[in-house]
């Protein structure tokens, strides 16, 4: 059939509003008698009942529009999750008389400033407006079909949420709890409120139209904000386009350190036991509930402030909202009023059940640990950290040490002494006595104790210099890959025996010159999938170095990289100085707060995405951190792009989610959420940096670049990045014209001579200090003074640092020496303990 000129356009085929029935996404049709009163009769609201035979289809008339047949047939009722079309000449009207072809209302016409009419039609009772209905009809849906997100109207160039005015009208997902008021509209409104526009009431979210899409206002409360100990973000506000991000040169990112200790004055994390709801999560990309999400529909659904899907408020999460459209609970939850929660997970989120703490140590008793006092120092760290190793009576515990072969001990209970058992066959390694060298630390708390006091006498004569870290390595994975857990390796010199073999490639020549970053990367890649084995298996590797030659620490870095551990090295070990240092750093890494089998994934609003990761992790699939064990030092970093030109909301959402098993057995998700406000002004993004944390996120992609390219290029881009960033924060906001840079109005300021003068603004004045100390610290500076282990120790210490040691590490701080001690400085004859408070405050 042709459309008359003016009409309005066919409705697609299948009926309704674009397409196929659609289950669940529209509201259900009222009960007859509404909120208490009497049915409405059959002809509509008001009108006559209809005439015999029911509502046929009018015989077509020349020229006009002929509905197509609804699919249940001529005079059918529509599909369930449908409405109804209008009565013929809107709501109140009488129906045609039969046999007369049914009149088209014409559209409504607004002129310029014009607000829309009244989207809620009123209830049975009322007085009926007069006049056609507006330019959605009678029920205020909007005219025209929906796109291709459905009525839900997330997707691009889609239809704003549409809500039934009818009475009475509840949604899929159920009504309110019993005795609670029934409400038709968002947040509770009543029949006949004010709606603007959109369907929505006035103080809600609201899409605002931006170059032929929606783009939501969010109606957020932005004072909700992570704690600044577990997460640092490059900025404050996002760039509203692509383009400006660009042309800005800014790193746009986050650093995390996801579980942070609380300072003093700091509460510890909120944790929420999930209801009869369960842990509720969209349904299409797996958000959590969280503080920024939009409640619509007074609490029945919520938008994701991740990707837009409107989700169904389960019946047992259900609370009404307040005038602003808010939950009326939310303070008392949380999970909805602060950006960092911890819930504790049911049992399906366990792919098994949680395993008890494990720590196994594999020691190089070599002639050079033996005789450098290496072994010694590290025997007794280990016998020092037993009473506050995490875990308590479930803790786990067992050792291998190894040379040129080895050696296992048996540390069952009941033994006087430890049983040591030797296997020399590097190519036929077998494991004797699995089930005793893997102990409880409880039960054998007198044989382990006994064992690490005789450790370094055992070895004291010990004549063999060679090593055989591979198969040790491979031995200690058999005993311990059923159940995971942290494994410590202390290693004296170059590995030349067995599996990961290693070979001397320290070349001076090359020092200094772009072919050194040969020298920074793995000459082999059997440390690397020993390093993925490790970390399928929950087993995560701490690296004590203790070299006094090359030792090649390129290669053996790949085990810590990709397990989420650490590494730690000591040059030329001296147990007077360098054995305290051990000590603390080894006992600071058994008992600081672990999570043990752990998985992270980092989420953002769409529009942005995620491009890289920085840190010590594997990475399953494309965005799914794996980490054997995340402690209080794990840090990660990650860039924030543009994934699209323009993003369509007024606030980016960012959220990490760390599922772990706690040193108590008990499974949890630690979940932070970020909201960040979107800004069209250079001024604002400029405004909004944070130095500290953008110069640690620089810090890691100079580092990956070093390993990709050379020193020389990651020096340059370094510099390069605050020659631009100052660049365009002196220039301030720029006029554009159709999309382009415009130059200034005649008689206007902001010239190429006038941005030399300007100051650099005052959030802006160290980037240049920490650009330059970065560009000399020992892990990216050039020059043939700095060892290639030395240099590739000191990029792993910079890649894994919070930021505000990154900061002290590359800038270090200052004090005063005319009023100090005359033994400050000097090695301690009584103590050698040092009080970090007292180091952290000057």
């Amino acid at each position: 059939p042709r459309r008359p000129p003016g009409g309005p356009p066919p409705p697609p085929p299948g009926g309704g509003y674009g397409g196929a029935p659609q289950q669940n996404n529209m509201m259900r049709s009222p009960p007859p008698g509404g909120m208490g009163g009497p049915p409405p009769p059959p002809g509509g609201m008001g009108g006559p009942p209809p005439p015999p035979g029911g509502l046929g289809p009018p015989p077509p008339r020349p020229g006009g529009f002929v509905p197509p047949p609804p699919p249940g047939g001529m005079g059918g009722h529509p599909p369930p999750g449908r409405m109804q079309p209008p009565p013929p000449g809107g709501a109140g009207g009488p129906p045609p008389p039969p046999g007369q072809p049914q009149q088209m209302a014409p559209p409504q016409m607004m002129s310029p400033g014009q607000g829309p009419p009244n989207m809620m039609a009123p209830p049975a009772g009322q007085p009926q407006p007069s006049g056609p209905p507006g330019p959605g009809g009678p029920f205020g849906r909007p005219s025209g079909p929906p796109g291709p997100g459905g009525p839900s109207g997330m997707q691009s160039g889609a239809p704003a949420p549409f809500y039934p005015s009818g009475p009475n009208q509840s949604p899929a997902g159920g009504p309110p709890p019993p005795g609670a008021a029934q409400h038709s509209g968002p947040a509770g409104m009543q029949p006949g409120a004010p709606m603007n526009q959109h369907g929505m009431p006035p103080g809600g979210p609201q899409p605002m139209g931006q170059q032929g899409q929606q783009m939501f206002q969010e109606n957020v409360d932005l004072s909700i904000q992570v704690p600044r100990r577990l997460m640092r973000t490059t900025v404050g506000k996002i760039p509203t386009t692509a383009s400006m991000a660009t042309s800005a040169k800014v790193a746009m990112g986050a650093v995390i350190r996801p579980m942070g200790p609380p300072a003093a004055d700091e509460d510890d994390v909120d944790v929420v036991q999930p209801g009869a709801a369960g842990i509720v999560r969209c349904k299409r990309c797996r958000t959590y509930i969280n503080a920024f999400v939009t409640w619509l529909e007074n609490g029945r659904r919520w938008r994701c402030n991740i990707c837009a899907q409107l989700n169904e408020t389960p019946s047992a999460y259900f609370c009404h909202l307040d005038e602003e459209g808010r939950r009326r609970d939310r303070l008392n939850r949380p999970e909805l009023s602060k950006g960092c929660v911890e819930f504790v997970a049911p049992s399906e989120y366990m792919v098994r059940p949680p395993q008890p703490p494990s720590y196994f140590f594999v020691i190089d008793v070599s002639a050079t640990a033996a005789r450098s006092g290496a072994l010694k120092s590290v025997a007794a760290a280990i016998k020092n950290s037993l009473d506050d190793l995490p875990g308590g009576t479930r803790t786990q515990i067992g050792f291998i040490t190894y040379d040129n072969g080895v050696h296992y001990y048996s540390l069952k209970s009941g033994l006087s002494n430890p049983q040591m058992m030797v296997v020399g066959d590097l190519k036929e390694l077998f494991v004797p006595a699995p089930d005793d060298l893997l102990v409880n630390l409880q039960d054998s708390r007198d044989v382990v104790e006994g064992f690490l006091d005789n450790l370094p006498d055992m070895f004291s004569k010990n004549t063999v210099a060679q090593s055989c870290l591979g198969p040790a390595l491979k031995a200690a994975f058999t005993v311990t890959k059923h159940i995971g857990g942290k494994m410590c390796v202390f290693q004296s010199v170059l590995p030349t025996l067995g599996d990961g073999a290693l070979k001397p490639r320290e070349n001076v020549r090359v020092m200094g010159t772009p072919e050194e970053s040969k020298l920074l990367r793995p000459s082999m890649n059997w440390y690397k999938d020993t390093a993925v084995e490790f970390s399928r298996a929950q087993i995560s590797v701490d690296m004590f170095l203790f070299p006094y030659a090359y030792i090649d620490v390129a290669a053996l870095a790949m085990l810590p990289k990709l397990t989420a551990g650490s590494l730690h090295t000591y040059v030329a070990f001296d147990p007077a100085t360098d054995g305290p240092r051990l000590e603390s750093e080894l006992s600071k890494g058994l008992t600081m707060n672990t999570a043990f089998e752990a998985v992270m994934r980092i989420r953002c609003t769409k529009g942005m995405r995620i491009s890289n990761f920085y840190g010590n992790f594997f990475i399953r699939g494309t965005d799914l951190l794996a980490l054997p064990n995340c402690n209080s030092d794990s840090v990660f970093g990650f860039d924030l792009v543009h994934d699209e030109q323009t993003v369509n909301s007024s606030v980016v959402t960012i959220q990490s989610a760390l599922l772990y098993t706690s040193s108590a057995g008990e499974r949890r998700i630690r979940v932070l959420t970020q909201a960040l406000p979107t800004t069209p002004l250079s001024s604002e993004l400029m405004a909004s940096i944070d130095t500290e944390a953008m110069c640690n996120l620089l810090s890691k992609q100079a580092i990956e670049m070093t390993l990709k390219q050379n020193l020389d290029t990651a020096r340059q881009r370094l510099q390069q990045t605050c020659v631009d960033i100052i660049k365009c924060a002196k220039a301030g906001d720029k006029r554009t014209v159709s999309g382009y840079t415009a130059p200034p109005p005649p008689g206007g300021g902001g010239g190429g001579g006038d941005d030399q003068d300007k100051p650099i603004p005052e959030n802006l004045k160290l980037l240049p200090l920490y650009t330059l100390a970065l560009v000399k610290n020992k892990a990216l500076r050039g020059g043939t003074d700095v060892h290639p282990d030395e240099r590739v120790q000191a990029m792993n210490t910079l890649g894994a640092m919070w930021v505000t040691q990154s900061k002290n590490y590359i800038y270090p701080r200052m004090f005063s020496i005319h009023d100090m001690d005359p033994s400050a400085g000097l090695p301690s004859v009584d103590s050698v303990k040092v009080d970090d408070k007292s180091l952290s405050t000057a």
